[in-house]
């Protein structure tokens, strides 16, 4: 429900804003006063698109901003990222003079996309060639199953389409990339085999560098080995027979003067060290030997290193962990025929299972599609229009005719559905939107609206010049029914009719006056007293006499008391 409503610069309105309520409400006013452009501008806040032209002549920019109360709000924003404060929604639309714009939700910026989306939970508004709501085929089928009312199989054949639907995209798939597949698994199969079989173990290419660099080096480190041991050892003037002779002299120096006892203290472990220094220079001297071809062997184990580093990664533990990644990757691709024949199954259970749900949702369709007819028929009958045949066409005629044809599956079952109407006899059944009148149309979209309840939960119902075409005892017919629904719903009228307006239980009037030379548009809500004037305008034209009044007093009376 639209709680208030304000509007500024928008052709020859300055500044509007109203606060509504529920129930039925109704403008009326002079032809030309701007009754329309309220319902243009709400347009706007609904995802219309936007022109210049709409802005007043001389503002930089016009505004339209609506608060409102929308069911469910919460799931919608949430949807598009947008902040939720309970119920309530703000939107708000500004178009500039240069034809740009921008929209925003709860404060922000939003897509005209959004605002469409958001728009259903909103308003819907009916006019004569309004090319939205029951004159979109595309709505007439989840119109039917609302008549239906069997939600819970909706939910669960769309939910059982979905995953069909991606169980054939994923098999599909598979079958147009299979000869990738099987390149990608020849790839990997070859690279781990490349890996495992060369056999590296962390840490050999520093052992096998080394190694090189001592196989190279062999005589020169043999000879600084024994050279070193004979100074340390075999020599007369050998570091640790000469060494002997200085702990000696020590020990008698220590025994002379027992301050030099903590210097002798420490030779002992200098000399154990020296001892194994010269035993493990012997041992190198003598494990030191030359292997023809190992230089060879080594270089070759080098390159294979280098070969594989350069292909799959900078360091001999990177090429392992690389080997076991292809193996992991075999394991998870499996079989593509495995892979295929999974899929395969699931795709036929799944559409099983569819088919299923989508036939009983069929055969309740195509009963309450009977239900709806005779009750639409019985409402224009009431409605001035008792020659007018309405069905409920479906394509295919049969369900049975898409069970065969995947391709006219939908998330919503087998068939599409679409409101159908011959307003005389002998005329061919036609779609809503080519009817040629405006008032037998808006008495369709009326009926179908009283018969089936169609217009949704809880939105916001406009109606600009719904009336036009009609008067006399219609028309009365006609504002009862739009007051019966405004039990249910807000409702907003633009009418000229004074059978429509005495039945509303609130009434604004759209007048516009020249002001500094410039034409705008005010509206404004009427007192009782008021509401007797304009009622008593629409019934008698420019000159209001007392007899119009007493009528229109009458009207209102009769109004008030159903």
């Amino acid at each position: 429900m639209i709680k208030s409503l304000k509007i500024s610069n928008i052709a020859i309105v300055r500044e509007v804003s109203l606060d509504l309520e529920g129930g039925f409400t109704v403008l009326t006013g002079e032809t030309g006063a701007g009754k329309s452009i309220l319902v243009d501008a709400l347009g706007l806040l609904l995802g219309a698109r936007a022109s210049a032209e709409a802005v007043r002549t001389g503002e930089e920019r016009a505004l339209v901003e609506a608060a409102a109360e929308v069911a469910s709000a919460e799931a919608v924003l949430d949807r598009h990222g947008l902040p939720a404060d309970g119920e309530e929604v703000v939107v708000r639309r500004e178009v500039l003079a240069n034809g740009k714009g921008r929209a925003t939700v709860n404060g922000s910026l939003v897509s005209l996309n959004v605002l469409r989306d958001l728009a259903p939970r909103v308003a819907l508004i009916h006019g004569q060639h309004e090319p939205q709501g029951l004159l979109n085929p595309a709505t007439h089928l989840s119109r039917l199953d609302v008549y239906a009312r069997f939600e819970a199989d909706l939910v669960t054949l769309g939910e059982t389409f979905g995953a069909w639907n991606e169980t054939v995209a994923a098999l599909e798939s598979l079958r147009r990339d299979r000869r990738e597949a099987e390149r990608r698994r020849e790839m990997l199969e070859f690279q781990a085999r490349e890996i495992e079989k060369a056999g590296l173990v962390a840490g050999e290419e520093g052992d096998l560098r080394r190694e090189k660099i001592v196989q190279a080096n062999v005589g020169r480190l043999a000879a600084l080995a024994e050279e070193s041991y004979a100074l340390l050892f075999e020599e007369e003037d050998a570091v640790l027979a000469r060494l002997g002779q200085v702990q000696k002299r020590l020990l008698e120096l220590a025994a002379i003067d027992p301050a030099l006892a903590s210097a002798v203290e420490g030779l002992p472990a200098v000399r154990a060290q020296l001892d194994d220094l010269a035993l493990a220079l012997r041992d190198y001297r003598d494990g030191l030997a030359v292997s023809p071809g190992r230089v060879d062997e080594i270089e070759s184990r080098l390159s294979i290193v280098e070969r594989l580093k350069k292909k799959y990664g900078a360091s001999v533990e990177e090429v392992v962990a690389f080997g076991r990644q292809c193996r992991d990757e075999l394991a998870a691709l499996g079989s593509p025929e495995e892979q295929e024949r999974v899929l395969d199954e699931r795709r036929a259970k799944l559409a099983a299972e569819f088919l299923a749900v989508a036939r009983r949702v069929s055969e309740v369709r195509r009963r309450a599609a009977s239900g709806l007819e005779k009750k639409v028929q019985g409402e224009l009958r009431q409605l001035a229009m008792e020659k007018t045949q309405f069905k409920v066409r479906f394509d295919p005629e049969s369900a049975a005719e898409a069970e065969a044809d995947p391709s006219r599956w939908t998330a919503l079952g087998l068939e599409t559905a679409e409101f159908v109407i011959s307003a005389n006899p002998g005329e061919d059944l036609r779609p809503l939107a080519r009817i040629a009148s405006g008032g037998e149309l808006s008495r369709v979209m009326l009926a179908l609206m009283s018969a089936a309840n169609l217009e949704g939960l809880g939105v916001t119902l406009v109606f600009d010049e719904a009336d036009a075409g009609i008067g006399g005892g219609v028309a009365e017919v006609v504002g009862r029914k739009l007051k019966a629904m405004a039990a249910r719903h807000q409702v907003l009228c633009v009418t000229h009719l004074p059978q429509i307006a005495s039945l509303a239980d609130h009434h604004f009037v759209v007048e516009k006056r020249v002001q500094g030379g410039r034409t705008v548009a005010e509206v404004k809500r009427l007192t009782e007293a008021q509401r007797v004037e304009e009622i008593a305008r629409m019934l008698g034209g420019e000159t209001v006499t007392q007899r119009a009044r007493d009528h229109a007093r009458e009207m209102l009376n009769q109004g008030l008391q159903n």
